[in-house]
């Protein structure tokens, strides 16, 4: 078993694990206690990685299933579909979709029926200055709420939208409709059970529509609030790139956004897979959507006619 040093970064997640050298194979007792510390600490940061992509594929499957990034195969590494780029470096002599990728709050792939159990995003290029990512501890985003908030949201279903995600007006109108075509609105619960921990975890973003059975109105107070606690300080890791940092995070219990905090003609490459995730979600049947307000008052005139 290698000799792992594992290092809290933050209070609420984050922690530097350093003694391994993932272009080599794991046994499994060094396998496991990764796993354990990625359950603990949600996202840990391995320093000093200088991975090829067949090596970061291999170390990435310890962990799960990859997925081919069928929604964005033109960002795809042209050898290994598990291989996104997230790059604000031309791709094919056309500007890279992926250059504004993760600009708003969110958890990964929450507008697909099976959003993402995590991801592995290794720095190749990064800017002198920013460029940062934050994460955010959803466990406690959750287990800080009030017990009546608590049991008011226990049962609440929350649409998340694939037309939310920032930065699609500055893509092709063509890809954007058809990633929209690909990925219709999708309903998840709005409180999760993480599926090894069993801890309950908020699953908010600012890629959610509406909630199911409230008004617009009133979803966007619930959600504002919600959206607001979840990203408080106290919750939240931020993680300054160094190019060949590994950084792998739990996408069961946390949120993430890419900070747009750099000088874009400075070039940016990173490399990521993703691991696929259980299926938790249902379509949206347009019947049970969030009402408008107009239909909330029609339903409430209608009561008392």
């Amino acid at each position: 078993m290698a000799s792992l040093d594992i290092r809290p970064l933050g209070y609420a997640l984050g922690a530097q694990v350093t003694g391994v050298d993932l272009r080599r194979s794991l046994d499994s007792a060094t396998r496991q206690a990764i796993n354990d510390a990625w359950l603990q600490h949600l996202v840990l940061v391995f320093p000093d990685q200088d991975l090829s992509t067949a090596e970061q594929i291999a170390f990435s499957r310890n962990f799960g299933e990859l997925d081919d990034h069928a929604f964005q195969p033109r960002y795809t590494h042209p050898d290994h579909r598990e291989i996104l780029l997230v790059t604000n470096k031309p791709i094919d002599g056309k500007p890279s979709d992926t250059r504004n990728t993760g600009r708003n709050w969110h958890t990964d792939l929450t507008f697909t029926q099976r959003p993402a159990k995590g991801a592995l995003l290794l720095c190749r290029e990064k800017p002198p200055v920013g460029g940062d990512t934050m994460w955010a501890n959803m466990y406690l985003a959750y287990e800080t709420l009030t017990p009546r908030m608590r049991q008011f949201i226990d049962d609440l279903e929350a649409i998340h939208d694939a037309s939310l995600v920032k930065g699609l007006e500055q893509r092709d109108p063509e890809k954007v409709a058809e990633l929209k075509r690909l990925n219709p609105p999708v309903v998840h619960p709005l409180v999760r059970v993480h599926p090894e921990t069993g801890r309950q975890s908020l699953l908010v973003g600012q890629r959610i529509r509406g909630l199911i059975g409230l008004s617009d109105a009133e979803s966007a107070a619930v959600l504002g609030f919600l959206n607001e606690h979840a990203q408080s300080p106290e919750f939240v890791y931020r993680h300054r790139w160094s190019v060949n940092d590994l950084v792998m995070w739990d996408n069961r219990c946390t949120q993430h956004i890419a900070l747009p905090d750099f000088d874009q003609r400075q070039p940016r490459l990173m490399l990521r897979c993703s691991l696929k995730g259980e299926a938790t979600g249902r379509v949206l049947e347009t019947a049970t959507s969030a009402i408008s307000d107009r239909e909330a008052l029609m339903q409430s005139l209608a009561a008392v006619a």
